[in-house]
């Protein structure tokens, strides 16, 4: 093609592209939000359900607490709500891979 001149095919595809990836994205978006992950704390009595996006939505005691030091119940909060980080963080890495696996840079075609 000579030089200045536009090529209208190739501005298609980026356009075609570009559209796709606004899609995917709230695609992305949404499952972000709605997916959830459980975990517990390591002796198992939290739980912890977060979203992908790291919102906490719910927190249970799955034990008596009257029994157990307070010190002891804090440390599991809070192994509980460190584990519920991680976990959103591995649900989004996830999501994002399953998301946008079909997507090709424009650059490679």
């Amino acid at each position: 093609m000579p030089r200045g001149e536009i090529d209208e095919a190739w501005i298609e595809e980026a356009v075609r592209r570009y559209r796709r990836i606004e899609s995917l994205q709230a695609e992305f978006d949404q499952a972000v939000s709605t997916v959830e992950v459980t975990v517990r704390s390591p002796d198992g009595l939290v739980e912890v359900v977060v979203t992908a996006g790291g919102r906490i939505t719910d927190v249970r005691f799955l034990g008596p607490l009257h029994t157990r030091n307070p010190r002891d119940v804090a440390g599991s909060v809070q192994a509980a709500v460190t584990a519920a980080a991680d976990a959103a963080e591995w649900a989004r890495e996830k999501l994002h891979n399953e998301t946008f696996a079909v997507y090709r840079p424009l650059a490679g075609a």
